[in-house]
């Protein structure tokens, strides 16, 4: 079975120097290919003149993460598509036990190894840890990260594990799934949109797993870093996009009411975190863009919950499990 492991990259000369020859070292089995988002650096020529083993596809302008991977796919043949980040540091014979674990698991879409934090490496990595959940209210976590404790990596997770989504930081997905359910939602631009894509393939009947015998190095926040009022306008817009999508009927009136309490608790909290309004700003223009914008995807609601499997979320609030219960480490929940 091929694989084709896709960077995408923006301006990440340094990164792509940095990080892309342990991917080249430990990826023989994979053709390798960096699809650049119309970068002003210097990133193309970098390829060029030091790593002219690794296929180049030169998209037309930043399209972002999502429509960039939809565009940059589209333009790459292979039965498995690994999108990994172009911060993250790939370990020896990290392939074998993901494509091992895909062909033998035909119910199996998507999977994810275990991500280390590469800046303290016995510790998870926030963005993916090891496999990602969402509450009843739509809140991600992680196996070894809840909101912002992160635990130390010391095997209690190391079980090949059922999930309910997958890191994009380090994806690995049949090429055939993606295209089945539409790839990644282009109207998100960035964030959430990996949450989105599996909890619609789950919605498909299909699975997703996280195997921790694989094992990456994760820097994270290269592109918006944690606390960029981008990056909480675009997550709260695109998780509320994303419930109205894929709850059922049963649930999305009320989720939608208690989100709407939370989201509001939560910009006044940040208020109080970080004597700053610009979270704040963040988190109610992202509701307004919402509310504006939720028309557009009436007929993509309409299409998934058609045909809809079953697809269970954590039946609890993980809010009041980590705050009020503190319940701050996953095997306590």
């Amino acid at each position: 079975m091929s694989i084709a492991i896709v960077i995408l990259n923006w301006n990440g000369r340094e990164m792509l120097r940095k990080y892309l020859p342990s991917v080249i070292s430990h990826s023989d089995d994979a053709t390798i290919v960096v699809a650049d988002n119309a970068s002003t650096d210097d990133s193309l020529d970098l390829l060029e003149k030091e790593f002219p083993s690794v296929n180049i596809i030169r998209l037309s302008k930043n399209w972002g993460f999502a429509e960039g991977y939809n565009k940059a796919l589209k333009e790459v043949k292979s039965d498995y598509y690994i999108l990994l980040n172009s911060d993250v540091e790939v370990t020896a014979d990290w392939l074998r036990p993901l494509l091992l674990f895909m062909d033998t698991h035909l119910d199996v879409a998507a999977c994810q190894p275990k991500m280390r934090s590469l800046q303290n490496p016995d510790m998870f990595e926030y963005a993916g840890a090891c496999g990602g959940y969402i509450d009843r209210f739509g809140y991600p976590y992680c196996r070894g990260r809840i909101f912002s404790t992160i635990e130390h990596d010391d095997g209690q997770y190391d079980e090949p594990a059922e999930i309910h989504w997958a890191s994009g930081a380090a994806l690995m997905i049949r090429s055939s799934d993606y295209w089945n359910v539409g790839g990644l939602d282009s109207r998100f631009f960035a964030h959430n949109e990996e949450i989105d894509l599996c909890w619609r393939l789950r919605l498909m009947g299909r699975k997703i797993y996280c195997i921790p015998n694989s094992v990456v190095y994760h820097l994270g926040g290269g592109t918006l870093p944690k606390g960029n009022p981008m990056k909480t306008f675009l997550n709260f817009r695109n998780n509320l996009t994303m419930l109205f999508k894929c709850l059922p009927n049963s649930d999305l009136k009320y989720v939608m009411k208690v989100r709407k309490v939370l989201d509001y608790v939560a910009a006044f909290q940040s208020i109080l975190s970080t004597k700053s309004f610009k979270d704040f700003k963040a988190i109610v223009s992202a509701r307004k863009a919402f509310n504006t914008w939720i028309s557009d995807f009436q007929n993509d609601r309409e299409s998934i919950q058609s045909s809809a499997a079953f697809a269970p979320l954590s039946p609890y609030s993980i809010l009041w499990r980590y705050y009020i219960l503190r319940r701050k480490v996953f095997n306590r929940l």
